[in-house]
């Protein structure tokens, strides 16, 4: 019996769609067996469609790394081929997030802001730091940096630090994103986020923790896209075969 996991790369022609191609193809246990994007100009070693739906190759289970605008029409075509999807693309409504949830009532769907070791293990500390801190009267900031390509700001991996820690604080505060449009004080129960654009910075997440007379600083720093694909790729492996339901990189990654 053949217990590869055959992999269909859905954004497959993008920047990170290529890196993750690679290391699926040098995983063991694992195959690149065909690609959905709507650039089909890239030479690939493996078939290219233009939809999930139009793919004719068996494949076990989806990664995806496209745009936002994608993400409808993948899932609708997941449900209908009862595909098991990795979803890491960032930027999401709340419609679509909507959409995620109902369709992981009918297929595997592993969704996360971050696919990073680093990252994720980042998210539970800040969790146990804000139960601490925060009632001390420490306020909580977060900035990120990522490449001047990158269309969303905040950062998926930001909003993702922001909701650990509010999570962890029963919801109580809120969201900063822009301190320009109204001249006043910081509010105590608020979270800002901080988001810079520039260069070929892969990415960079600090959250500080700013209280009287001492600050304590939590920083993650990415310096190749490799760290995601990695992750990637170990979701897929996770994902495949998996029942129905939601999961993120926590059910992955044994923390």
């Amino acid at each position: 019996m053949d217990k590869t996991v055959k992999v269909l790369m859905h954004g497959c022609n993008g920047k990170m769609g290529q890196v993750i191609s690679r290391m699926a193809a040098e995983t063991e246990g694992m195959e690149l067996a065909a690609g959905v994007d709507r650039f089909l100009g890239r030479e690939n070693p493996y078939p290219v469609f233009e939809s999930v739906e139009a793919c004719d190759v068996r494949v076990d289970v989806v990664i995806d790394f496209s745009n936002a605008s994608a993400v409808d029409g993948l899932l609708g075509d997941c449900v209908k081929k009862k595909l098991p999807v990795v979803l890491c693309t960032t930027g999401l409504s709340e419609e679509q997030i909507g959409k995620v949830r109902e369709a992981a009532r009918e297929i595997p769907v592993l969704r996360s802001a971050n696919m990073s070791l680093g990252v994720n293990l980042l998210l539970k500390l800040l969790k146990d730091a804000a139960k601490v801190l925060a009632p001390a009267g420490f306020d909580m900031e977060i900035v990120e940096k990522h490449h001047n390509q990158k269309v969303d700001a905040p950062s998926g991996t930001a909003i993702a630090m922001a909701d650990a820690m509010n999570e962890a604080l029963d919801g109580e505060y809120t969201y900063n994103y822009d301190r320009s449009s109204v001249r006043k004080k910081r509010e105590q129960k608020e979270i800002g986020l901080a988001a810079v654009r520039g260069g070929n910075i892969v990415g960079e997440h600090e959250v500080v923790f700013a209280g009287e007379d001492e600050v304590i600083e939590f920083k993650h720093t990415a310096y190749s896209k490799a760290i995601f694909a990695k992750g990637a790729v170990a979701a897929a492996g996770f994902l495949a075969g998996k029942t129905p339901g939601l999961y993120d990189m926590s059910d992955v990654i044994v923390l």
